[in-house]
């Protein structure tokens, strides 16, 4: 490089040079030389060292790009996420590398901002680069590089749907915590869904380690549901992070809605919204009545060994809808009073073909609603989120928001937002009140 400048010198000389040989023929009338002039205005004299025409202009400064967290920075909160801010331009790019898994984020309006959708991996390392343009067109990257804490304590998550598993239309989404949760707002936010039908529901905790979804009305038939649940970084709790990300996809089979009414005798069966059976059935006597309340068939088998005051016996066609040990199941035993008399121990006794039918029919959270009961319901003797309605259940939020899910995933609004629920029970919702005697 010394050389070339070298040269550059040599040439501007000789260019100099040159100049003033030819200002060196100007009429001597004008009274001074090109040169003189030149020099004049530039307010130099005649005999001093000639000025350049013009000095370079500085390069203009591009935008001010800040990225949050800082170069360097170790022990990082990854509930906070990556910010990158533009002072003085707009973003033109912003890329995350690192954690394991991709980093997904939305630019504000007019992309003077940036953020990153979800928690960060808890104890990871990431380089993030950002470039930015003002409107001169000056342009500024920036890179950070850091890594996050890693929690002295962590919670780990399990649902309970199976991978592409069927399930009734009343089922609720069951997620359980390693750890009592503290920030459940930030629980809920972090979880997103995607339905193959439009769906509106709502988080509702039981408790501080489970944390269910209902829809507000039973699914629509046939739905598939995608879950993730952005776990990882989120912080729970004073010192308590989640640790995995979590996804599950189940689907929502037919409509099979059982009802029963324990001073008719009777029970219906609506497949998909039509009255597919009508059978006669034997409650709960005095003392054992079968408990009011729209509850869920949780799961079936077949045979059923029942234990009871005065009986020891292996029960065929079984389908169980509370923890206590309520069925509708085979009774061969009262055939003769079924559709006359209530003789039960609690259950919902069937003659031999209704019981294999039904059974072959039921799967997890089909709904089943018993009226008529002097006995009320009680409140986690099965999944029983339908004893509540909507509004009970809102309640039951940390962000006392719905969700509204559909193809493109979900979202939080408004409960006042939401257009008239013209759903009616038994066959589309639960009752208001159902689990009151």
């Amino acid at each position: 490089m010394r050389v070339i400048r070298a040269v550059s010198a040599v040439a501007a000389a000789a260019l100099v040079a040159a100049v003033t040989a030819c200002t060196g023929s100007t009429p001597a009338a004008t009274g001074q030389t090109d040169a003189t002039a030149t020099a004049q205005a530039s307010g130099t004299t005649s005999g001093g060292p000639a000025s350049p025409a013009s000095s370079p202009s500085p390069s203009p400064a591009g935008p001010a790009v800040t990225i949050t967290p800082g170069n360097g920075a170790t022990g990082a909160d990854p509930s906070q996420g990556i910010t990158v801010t533009a002072a003085g331009g707009t973003l033109q790019r912003v890329a995350v590398t690192g954690g394991g898994a991709a980093v997904a984020g939305s630019y504000t309006a007019g992309r003077t901002g940036w953020h990153s959708s979800w928690a960060l991996g808890v104890g990871q390392s990431y380089t993030v680069t950002a470039t930015a343009t003002a409107a001169n067109g000056a342009t500024t990257t920036k890179t950070s590089s850091f890594r996050t804490l890693t929690p002295t304590q962590t919670f780990s998550t399990e649902i309970f749907e199976g991978y592409q598993q069927t399930y009734g239309v009343g089922m609720p989404i069951i997620l359980t915590f390693s750890q009592p949760i503290t920030d459940k707002a930030a629980v809920e936010r972090a979880i997103t869904l995607q339905t193959s039908k439009p769906v509106t529901g709502a988080w509702y905790w039981d408790g501080n380690q489970t944390l269910d979804f209902r829809p507000r009305d039973y699914w629509p038939a046939h739905t598939t549901v995608a879950f993730t649940g952005h776990f990882d970084g989120v912080k729970a709790g004073s010192g308590l992070y989640g640790y995995h990300t979590l996804t599950q996809t189940f689907r929502i089979g037919d409509s099979v809605i059982a009802v029963a009414s324990t001073t008719t005798h009777k029970t219906q069966i609506y497949i998909n919204g039509k009255l597919r059976y009508n059978w006669p059935i034997s409650s709960g006597k005095p003392g054992d009545a079968t408990p009011d309340g729209s509850y869920l068939t949780i799961e079936k088998e077949n045979p059923v060994r029942m234990i009871g005051p005065g009986y020891n016996l292996l029960v065929p066609w079984s389908v169980r809808f509370t923890f206590s040990g309520d069925y509708y199941h085979d009774a061969y035993w009262s055939v003769g009073e079924q559709g006359f008399e209530n003789v039960s121990h609690g259950c919902v006794n069937l003659s031999p073909a209704d019981a294999e039918t039904y059974y072959k029919l039921a799967v997890p959270g089909d709904p089943i609603t018993i009226s008529g009961s002097p006995k009320s319901g009680k409140w986690d003797n099965g999944w029983t989120e339908w004893f509540l309605s909507w509004k009970q259940y809102l309640r039951g939020s940390a962000t006392g928001e719905a969700v509204v899910a559909n193809g493109r995933g979900s979202k939080f609004v408004s409960p006042a937002s939401l257009p008239a629920d013209k759903a009616k029970g038994p066959l589309q919702t639960s009752r208001p009140g159902n689990a009151t005697a």
